[in-house]
């Protein structure tokens, strides 16, 4: 086969997902060495321009913490974390809603400009999308939040237009007076959940969930949700990908069909996972 059939085969091939796919909604979270990574970085772009030109309505939501960092060593502040997490105190916050609302969203919005897509910036703070309250519990993070309310008319109105939202994780309490840093995963869930998208796709550094740490070929491709807790108690989901296939769990009850963790490293991982039939990375149903 030349490398023409090759071509004609492939596209061939995606067109029972294309037609699948067309008119609803996907959201990806963007983040990682996929974010770092200059060649990387263009094949996510051209992905995502694809699915919108086929049809596919895409919520992009990102996160940023080298940016943010970098940011705080300019001027002279030291980044704080509390068992990992990070401590946002009304400085840092202020720094956080100027690079993410700020450099980092539209820097995408230009690249997807740049590589032939429509693009518009948006932050939680924009039409009061995403409403929090300071995160509860042991851990004192300072403004770091917990969303109670996703409101989608600005998210909805922007794709109706033909464009797609490129979102900034900060969000506003109920009153308007403060700002929170929220975590892009979980705002990517409940954002997909509201939207009731067909999938949410969180891009990561690692091949997914893998049942043995060490051995990539260990890969687990489907996670029924209800197997979490004993794959917790086994060892097997734990660490960092805790909180990730958190989010996947409660945006799967919440309605989203499907919850995928990928790995970004991978160039065009996101056409593999929609349009192959095996996919990549770790499926949650």
């Amino acid at each position: 086969m030349n490398f023409s059939q090759d071509r004609a085969s492939v596209l061939a091939h995606a067109l029972p997902y294309i037609q699948k796919y067309t008119g609803k909604t996907v959201v990806i979270k963007y983040g990682g060495n996929a974010m770092i990574n200059e060649e990387l970085k263009k094949a996510v772009i051209s992905d995502i321009n694809l699915l919108q030109l086929v049809g596919i309505h895409v919520v992009l939501v990102h996160g940023g913490g080298p940016e943010i960092n970098d940011m705080l060593k300019k001027i002279g502040k030291e980044s704080k974390f509390v068992s990992g997490l990070r401590y946002t105190d009304e400085e840092t916050v202020q720094i956080v809603q100027q690079v993410l609302a700020g450099k980092v969203n539209k820097d995408l919005v230009q690249l997807v400009e740049r590589g032939g897509g429509h693009a518009v910036g948006l932050c939680g703070i924009d039409g009061s999308m995403l409403i929090a309250e300071k995160l509860s519990g042991s851990l004192d993070l300072g403004y770091v939040g917990e969303i109670t309310k996703v409101n989608t008319k600005v998210i909805t109105d922007a794709i109706s237009c033909g464009f797609i939202p490129v979102i900034s994780t900060v969000a506003t309490d109920a009153a308007r007076e403060k700002v929170y840093n929220i975590n892009a995963d979980i705002a990517a869930a409940r954002i997909a959940a509201e939207l009731q998208a067909v999938k949410l796709i969180l891009m990561t550094d690692v091949r997914g969930l893998l049942r043995d740490k060490g051995n990539e070929s260990t890969l687990i491709p489907v996670v029924q949700v209800s197997e979490v807790p004993y794959l917790k108690n086994q060892g097997i989901i734990g660490g960092g990908m805790i909180p990730k296939v958190d989010c996947c769990v409660d945006a799967v009850r919440r309605g989203v069909g499907r919850a995928h963790i990928i790995d970004g490293r991978i160039p065009h991982s996101i056409l593999i996972e929609m349009f192959s039939d095996d996919g990549i990375g770790t499926m949650f149903v």
